[in-house]
């Protein structure tokens, strides 16, 4: 059975006119011959008004209520969805998760698909029907409802994808695919055509917003092909597929940034076994991701300087933990906000030298101080002042000749 899984985000859904362009798309693979499944999220801006709600009941809204709560959007939207394709002739109905049943585990607000039941689903398709499915929800042990977190309803559409043994699983949203880099921030940003899910995990978790890395890590596991392409713009968008699926001969895939890091140093550290994970442990307790970290050792060995880098919305938070912390010492406390991870990203990297050595020389043409280097097999990320981003990305963006890319 030729199946394909197509997925809409809230900004496809976002007004009644963009549903019906949704429904538009939908009719055209059928007239394909292809065997549809379709993920809806909740119309743009609706899921944020339930949590403002949430937040007005009670400061302390209940969990399993808050899954209740939010879920409601997807309901709405696979409706209107179902019900467009039903006034253009065409059979269709809409599925909440524990009509499937999508059976996830772990805690409220980030549970986990582990099973979709799908003969329902097949029966209905083989009848001849569309079936549009709530993301970014499941139904638990307990038969309480769940909802998957941030990027849920992409790991929705990726996990039915795999118990269906789709052809493809499409993302619809509002841009035409993956980029250079952000072309918000450079006109000169190209298009992607065909990225390997290592690449767009590590852009996607240093800046990149088209997809969330645990929706890419779930595709990358299952060997699940994605297209990402506009709902918007007819045009062939960006295939997010295994690496030795691709041929190129590009060096650097992508240039990403974030906008949203702080550095914290602890300088004059009591230098013992233990003490880093002193520092991180209380950290990684309270939820605090830690990402770049840099040691320096002085050289009578007794005393160590402590840089890492957290989300700025985290600071506060940090700063109180560390000085609380009763199992360490230190002589200053420094918390910088102002400052930017520029990445180079692609697998081109591990078979050619002197990438780093391109990427610092392009920066210390423009006079930009590097502050923490972090490197991995197919990414090599630097901290600067963030006032220097867009000087940097078009610096590296043409170094790497991605300017140019094809």
């Amino acid at each position: 059975m030729k199946i394909v899984v197509l997925k809409f985000g809230g900004t496809s859904v976002g007004t009644i006119e963009r549903i019906k362009k949704v429904a538009d798309i939908i009719s055209n693979y059928i007239k394909k011959k292809y065997n549809v499944v379709v993920v809806s999220s909740a119309m743009s801006g609706v899921t944020n008004g339930l949590i403002k709600k949430s937040e007005l009941i009670s400061e302390n809204f209940s969990n399993s209520e808050y899954d209740v709560l939010v879920s409601t959007g997807e309901q709405e939207a696979c409706s209107l969805i179902a019900a467009r394709l039903i006034h253009k002739g065409l059979k269709s109905r809409s599925w909440l998760s524990w009509q499937i049943p999508i059976t996830t585990q772990g805690s409220h607000k980030h549970s986990k698909i582990t099973q979709i039941n799908i003969n329902n689903i097949i029966k209905y398709i083989k009848s001849g029907g569309i079936p549009i499915i709530a993301g970014f929800q499941g139904i638990n042990n307990q038969e309480r409802i769940t909802t998957i977190g941030r990027g849920g309803s992409d790991a929705s559409a990726i996990m039915l994808a795999k118990f269906l043994k789709a052809e493809r699983c499409v993302i619809y949203t509002d841009v035409e695919g993956v980029y250079t880099t952000d072309p918000n921030k450079l006109k000169k940003a190209k298009k992607i055509k065909v990225i390997s899910y290592e690449e767009m995990l590590e852009m996607a978790s240093l800046g990149a917003k088209v997809m969330q890395p645990v929706s890419i890590q779930d595709a990358r596991l299952n060997r699940i092909d994605i297209e990402v392409k506009s709902s918007f713009i007819n045009k062939t968008g960006t295939l997010i597929t295994k690496r030795s699926g691709i041929i190129n001969n590009r060096i650097v895939t992508g240039i990403s940034s974030t906008q949203n890091d702080s550095k914290v140093s602890l300088i004059g550290v009591r230098d013992k076994p233990g003490v880093a994970a002193s520092i991180f442990k209380p950290l990684s307790q309270n939820s605090i991701n830690v990402d770049m970290v840099v040691q320096n050792i002085s050289a009578n060995g007794k005393e160590t300087d402590l840089t890492f880098t957290i989300k700025t919305e985290d600071l506060n938070k940090t700063k109180k933990i560390i000085q609380t912390n009763k199992n360490i010492n230190f002589r200053k406390l420094l918390l910088t906000k102002d400052v930017s991870k520029i990445s180079a990203i692609g697998v081109g990297m591990i078979t050619t030298p002197g990438v780093t050595y391109r990427m610092f020389q392009a920066l210390a043409k423009k006079k930009i101080n590097i502050q923490v280097i972090s490197t991995s097999e197919i990414k090599i990320s630097v901290l600067i002042d963030k006032k220097y981003t867009k000087k940097a990305i078009v610096a590296l963006h043409k170094e790497f000749k991605l300017d140019n890319a094809k």
